[in-house]
């Protein structure tokens, strides 16, 4: 397949095709507050970090988004525990204030869905690399979402993030994409996305009941949503992997 790779920078007509893209989250992970008020904020606002691939038809069959932020300001230094959503914030807190940023975020590496395990997360991310790389920064942190611990939602995360193979590579898939391309696993942001909402949304965004206090096991989900039926609530929080990319 003939991949052209462009940022919205240089094709900005391009964002309604690229946002617009197939993709295969689960409802509820987009019910996000902070991804929902700044993941559209990426394309308009820093356009030069967002990059897509188009087939030999012009098709848009895949896209990355990332974000600048200052890591190493004052307060800061450590990769944070509410990764994905603290990231975001760090990011457009920083851009507001006019602070200098110091480090790239990877904030997502989406593929359509016809064409998943094909590689073209990894030449996106390779992209997303050298992104990074010609904007001045010497390193890619990124809080990873693991594709397949979905299939073990009880195990804790900090387990499942240093699971390797006898190579020594992650055992699980997109975290063995980046280790491939020259990441090492950093530390786990335990909280690094926080979706809450009524039973009536759960219900809605899962086709579940949503009828019993507890943990309850939801498809697609990392780890299992709290439901609280005598309060009218249900809240997930999903643990990642810090992987930090040096260039």
């Amino acid at each position: 397949m003939e991949l052209k790779v462009s940022s919205l920078a240089e094709r900005p007509e391009m964002r309604d095709r690229v946002l617009g893209m197939a993709n295969s989250w689960p409802e509820f992970v987009t019910q996000d507050p902070v991804g929902n008020a700044h993941y559209g904020r990426i394309s308009d606002e820093l356009p030069e970090y967002v990059l897509f691939a188009e087939d030999e038809r012009g098709e848009v069959v895949a896209h990355a988004h990332s974000v600048p932020f200052a890591l190493h300001a004052e307060g800061r230094g450590e990769l944070p525990a509410r990764g994905w959503d603290e990231m975001l914030l760090w990011a457009f807190g920083d851009l507001r204030r006019g602070v200098r940023p110091d480090t790239a975020g990877a904030v997502s590496v989406v593929v359509d869905p016809r064409l998943q395990g094909r590689g073209l997360s990894a030449l996106m991310l390779s992209a997303m690399r050298d992104n990074a790389r010609a904007h001045g920064f010497s390193e890619v942190v990124a809080p990873v979402r693991p594709s397949a611990k979905h299939l073990e939602p009880h195990t804790p995360i900090e387990e499942y993030a240093r699971r390797v193979r006898p190579d020594g590579l992650p055992s699980d898939p997109w975290l063995r994409v980046h280790a491939r391309a020259g990441a090492a696993v950093h530390a786990v942001a335990p909280a690094s996305m926080t979706v809450a909402g009524s039973l009536e949304q759960w219900r809605h965004w899962t086709g579940l009941p949503f009828d019993t206090r507890g943990d309850i096991e939801v498809p697609g989900a990392l780890v299992p949503v709290r439901c609280e039926p005598e309060r009218g609530y249900a809240v997930y929080v999903e643990p990642n992997v810090w992987m930090r990319h040096a260039l």
